[in-house]
């Protein structure tokens, strides 16, 4: 384990949910529609909306994946070529601390954490397969916050942040939501990287229609996170093959080269609909969706910006270099993302316990090889930190 001079904070971290998430809670009007467990040929499997939902392979989470099971792989060395099942090796009996809030800090405490981001695993697959039912939908996310603050809480301990999950298919119920989160300490709130689908129809999320939302977030100075997970892009990546072809889990080159950034698409949307002109106070990071992405999308809002100034009430790229911050992959370029936000702006995530994550969270510093020990210390502590205060 690499060792620093302080304890870092993760802006990544993860909990396997436990089996009730969905349905401890849910309204018993919306428990058919929504989330549900059945056996299916001798195998415990989750339904949604009535089908047996295929995002996680295994959600009951016991046994799992070993953390960090997939890293070389995701540093593009498969040399042996092995198949998904060889890479993933072999799994083990779930660690209390993924389920336990005590136990996780007794952990992190050994890991050199001083505190860190709880994102979803299987939540953030959800919303995409309740979307033709938009009430069992809310239901089904009424009910796993509630979960979420009674398992983990929203800062618990001043250490771990678990973020609710908002749905935006909903603008009312978005602020209703987020006022309950906020009542109980939320610091931070996850969405998904997508259009908003409403009763209107599709959204983007700087709409105005979403300002009631918007504006509460700002005012309260939490953050608004994307985290990676179905955002629905499947179904436009299989028009290039069988939609099969596609899994999140497949071993599938074309997946892999192809283009697939609803995080570019979500940031585009945002800086092109003016949203941080409309809320200066408003900072939005983006989780466990790499940074390829940046140069991209800064590339194309400087060339839009200079075709359309008049289009503008201010540089969309020193907009997203004020109000975004990016958790990189660790096999990313890291060197180019500083060049293009700023050491300021980027944030350590490890995505510990997921195999494709890091064993050992603070080992993510080898990879910062080449930074100033200052501009080390704000990636693996200080941004985090700051996200958990109000803006000045």
């Amino acid at each position: 384990m690499s060792q620093l001079p302080y304890a870092a904070f993760d802006a990544d971290n993860h909990y396997y949910e436990a089996e009730d998430a969905f349905t401890r809670h849910i309204d018993p009007k919306l428990a058919r529609r929504a989330m549900q467990w059945a056996d299916v040929a001798g195998r415990k499997c989750l339904l949604v909306g009535g089908i047996v939902n295929r995002f996680i392979p295994n959600p009951t989470f016991d046994p799992v994946a070993k953390p960090g099971c997939l890293d070389e792989y995701f540093r593009g060395r498969n040399p042996e070529g092995k198949n998904i099942r060889e890479v993933f090796g072999e799994l083990e009996p779930i660690n209390p601390a993924y389920r336990d809030r005590d136990a996780r800090l007794a952990l992190m405490d050994t890991q050199g954490l001083e505190a860190a981001f709880l994102f979803p695993t299987l939540g953030v697959g959800m919303e995409e397969s309740l979307q033709a039912d938009p009430e069992a939908l809310r239901g089904a996310f009424r009910a796993f916050n509630r979960w979420l603050e009674e398992d983990w809480g929203f800062a618990y301990r001043d250490r771990l942040f678990g973020a609710p999950y908002i749905t935006l298919s909903d603008p009312d119920f978005a602020v209703e939501e987020l006022e309950w989160a906020l009542e109980r300490g939320a610091r931070v709130v996850v969405m998904r990287s997508a259009p908003a689908i409403t009763a209107e129809g599709h959204r983007s999320p700087a709409d105005p229609i979403f300002d009631p939302f918007w504006a509460r977030v700002a005012e309260a100075g939490i953050t608004a996170a994307y985290h990676s997970g179905d955002s629905g892009y499947n179904q436009f990546l299989g028009y290039w093959g069988s939609a099969q072809e596609f899994r999140s889990f497949d071993f599938n080159p074309s997946r892999l080269c192809m283009s697939w950034n609803p995080i570019h698409d979500v940031l585009a949307s945002l800086l092109c609909g003016e949203l941080f002109v409309r809320f200066p106070r408003l900072r939005v990071a983006t989780i466990e969706s790499g940074s390829s992405w940046v140069p991209t999308l800064i590339a194309k809002l400087a060339k839009a910006y200079g075709q359309l100034p008049f289009a503008f009430k201010a540089d969309p790229v020193e907009q997203l270099q004020r109000h975004v911050w990016v958790a990189p992959y660790y096999e990313d370029d890291l060197h180019g993302l500083r060049e293009n936000i700023g050491a300021e702006h980027m944030l350590f995530g490890s995505d510990f316990p997921h195999g494709e994550g890091l064993a050992e969270p603070v080992d993510f510093v080898k990879d910062l090889d080449g930074f100033s020990d200052e501009d080390i210390r704000l990636v693996m502590r200080e941004n985090g930190l700051g996200l958990l205060a109000p803006p000045a």
